[in-house]
């Protein structure tokens, strides 16, 4: 078994509003579901990705208004690394971003740099045979659009700790000291840790809540029996409904998830119009009343990936 590398990366926002303008018309990202977090429906979770929403350019957020600020810290992801197809592109996005006084950086390869709340993102050029995952808007060339996740960031105070883990049971290839690929028959990516900072982390706005890993459906359940088998003490699957999820901690201390390629984002609404309305699986569709009332109006994605609101 393998998997195919990123499936999505869930982070917390306390301003839904904002976060919808940054990641669609700042970034470029399509809104491809509005739906609610499953485990508190009171809750937003906005997934925002490629014109497909396909896994592996798909970065999400539960949002918790007035969450106070969170802090990166040992055991939490604290760095999201976009693709793009050239140094060229880097550069676009280098002037792009400053346009919106987004403050970046160089670091080596990457222009790095942080959301309006503080999460670590960067833009990488990147060789790769992987088919890229874009969002097709008028106002950024196709060839400059972020073309999906090549990596996550973790703070950790010992690797060590993971790589039975990483390599065994995950079947991840070390690529030096603590940094892993992970890589199967259609996409990869890659997993990196850095040294824990002294001061602990926070959960809170603009931090990485977990990142989750894609496998395929029929190998999914052989996954679970696997974690099980090498003491990780996975969760049952669950029926996200859009996907199917396994939850786990590695030794770490990042919460990992293992999430199926498909059903997918189209199992409710038609793929032309996704992210367009309130999505409810289901099981949740007796809240939909309710929800409408408690959660946050959010600005027109569409509208927005077309430029006709400004901010």
């Amino acid at each position: 078994m393998k998997l195919e590398g990123i499936h999505h990366v869930t982070c917390i926002t306390a301003d839904a509003r904002a976060n919808v303008d940054f990641y669609v018309r700042v970034l470029g990202l399509r809104m491809v579901k509005k739906t609610v977090n499953q485990d508190d429906p009171t809750v937003y979770h906005l997934f925002y990705a490629d014109d497909d929403g396909s896994a592996g350019a798909d970065i999400t957020f539960f949002e918790y208004p007035g969450a106070a600020p969170g802090r990166a810290g040992a055991g939490m992801v604290h760095r999201v690394v976009f693709r793009v197809g050239s140094e060229e592109s880097v550069e676009f996005w280098a002037q792009r971003l400053a346009g919106e006084g987004v403050e970046c950086a160089r670091e080596g390869r990457s222009l790095v740099f942080a959301d309006r709340e503080g999460l670590g993102l960067a833009i990488e050029h990147v060789g790769t045979r992987d088919r890229p995952l874009r969002a097709i808007r008028a106002d950024i060339p196709g060839h400059h659009a972020l073309a999906g996740f090549d990596r996550v960031h973790a703070y950790t105070g010992d690797s060590e700790r993971s790589r039975a883990l990483l390599e065994g049971t995950l079947g991840f290839t070390a690529d030096g000291a603590a940094e892993w690929d992970v890589r199967g028959a259609e996409r990869g990516g890659r997993y990196v840790y850095e040294p824990a900072p002294a001061a602990p982390g926070i959960p809170g706005a603009g931090s990485v809540h977990h990142v989750a890993w894609a496998s395929t459906m029929d190998d999914h359940p052989l996954w679970r029996e696997r974690l099980a088998a090498d003491g990780l003490r996975p969760t049952p699957v669950i029926d996200r409904f859009y996907f199917r999820s396994i939850y786990f901690r590695e030794p770490s201390g990042v919460l990992f998830e293992i999430a199926t390629l498909g059903p997918g984002f189209a199992a409710d609404e038609p793929a032309e119009h996704l992210g367009e309305r309130l999505s409810l699986p289901p099981a949740f569709e007796h809240l939909r009343d309710r929800l409408t009332q408690v959660l946050t109006p959010l600005p027109d994605a569409a509208e927005l990936a077309r430029g006709a609101v400004d901010g």
